[in-house]
């Protein structure tokens, strides 16, 4: 059974960081794109940053470019989301997201807030 399990979320203040965590099992880890996802209170979920499964090319979202990094260890079967320069409106539960073809499966959800 495929199990994808966040960790890492928390209360930072403004300009801090974080590094979200997603174990996966029960799947082919290697074979799938890895997605982490957000959702703020009030607004639809939005795809924060992807890893193909493919020479490990990522896409972001325009407002983590240059602040948010997405990697991952096939060897762990793990997918990580180093988050720097945290602003008040990434404040949100970010979601892990293993995704092949037409096959979705999601995690839990980790909370993140970022507040003074």
């Amino acid at each position: 059974q495929a199990q994808l399990v966040e960790s890492g979320g928390g209360l930072v203040q403004p300009g801090g960081s974080l590094r979200l965590s997603c174990a996966a099992s029960g799947f082919t880890f290697n074979n799938y794109n890895m997605n982490w996802y957000r959702q703020a209170p009030g607004k639809e979920r939005e795809l924060v940053a992807r890893i193909l499964s493919v020479a490990s090319i990522t896409n972001y979202a325009d407002s983590v470019k240059g602040r948010f990094t997405i990697s991952r260890d096939n060897a762990k079967n793990t997918v990580y989301l180093q988050m720097n320069s945290l602003k008040v409106e990434d404040t949100a539960i970010y979601y892990c997201n293993a995704q092949r073809f037409g096959t979705s499966y999601w995690g839990q959800g980790t909370q993140v807030t970022v507040s003074s």
